[in-house]
């Protein structure tokens, strides 16, 4: 199994700091956001390759932090040689982009780098495992605003989804889907298919909307949370959890 750890955003709503530096790099409680989540994939024994996929802007800084984390198992940084907002591949884009240039032919964890997760993401493999098939991270959410804003799985008795929506406007389900995926080997190939046929290249939950329509795919319902740290405010508020947190650890 490789793991694509999704790192070529701008990060625009968080300038000034992210102007020159990666969101996934900041620190939350005194660690890079992206050693989190680096701690997860590393308690998969099936993973044996981490892909973290960044732009030109910020592919230096995610190098050089490599390098220092040592880690015990391989990372490359795959650099999409985009500069801009502007001209970013997408997140799909560079999925594609990433499976192209990592040779990838294997079952596939994708995972956004700017996700804060607590729950236990081999709980998640072992699930997909299980069921043979794609499988996508949801939490049952009470709130109507939230749920407008991401995508909103609705799933049958066995979490087979059959219905799957982007920022709906009238939600159907409270199952939000969550920035953590897993796909196995048969798929990658049709990243390719998904894109040539002119779909868009931005948002890992469209694709989840055109796979399902292709084939089972299933939903892992995780309990915890998961935080998307995209403004100022929400990375006050978790580098503050992660702290008193860290600081009750030690």
């Amino acid at each position: 199994m490789k793991c694509i750890l999704l790192c070529a955003g701008y990060a625009t709503r968080l300038f000034p700091l992210t102007e020159n530096f990666p969101k996934p790099l900041l620190k939350v409680g005194g660690r890079a956001l992206l050693d989190y989540i680096l701690d997860e994939v590393n308690a998969i024994e099936e993973v044996d390759k981490i892909f973290i996929i960044t732009n030109n802007k910020y592919a230096h800084h995610f190098e050089e932090w490599a390098e220092e984390k040592n880690n015990v198992k391989p990372i490359e940084v795959i650099n999409d040689h985009t500069y801009t907002n502007d001209d970013r591949l997408g997140a799909i884009g560079d999925i594609q982009y990433t499976i192209e240039q990592g040779k990838i032919d294997d079952d596939l964890l994708i995972i956004a780098g700017d996700n804060l997760f607590t729950y236990k993401l081999k709980d998640f493999v072992e699930f997909g495992k299980g069921k043979n098939a794609p499988c996508v991270c949801v939490r049952e959410e009470e709130d109507m605003n939230l749920l407008k804003r991401v995508g909103v799985a609705t799933v049958d008795s066995e979490m087979k989804i059959v219905d799957f929506v982007e920022k709906p406007a009238e939600p159907q389900s409270k199952f939000a889907v969550y920035a953590e995926y897993l796909y196995p080997r048969n798929v990658v190939p049709m990243f390719k298919k998904y894109l040539d046929e002119g779909n868009s290249n931005d948002a890992p939950g469209n694709f989840v909307a055109y796979l399902y329509k292709e084939m089972p795919t299933y939903a892992y319902a995780f309990k915890g949370d998961c935080y998307d740290v995209g403004t100022h405010d929400a990375l006050a508020y978790v580098n503050q959890l992660y702290t008193d947190k860290n600081n009750e650890n030690n």
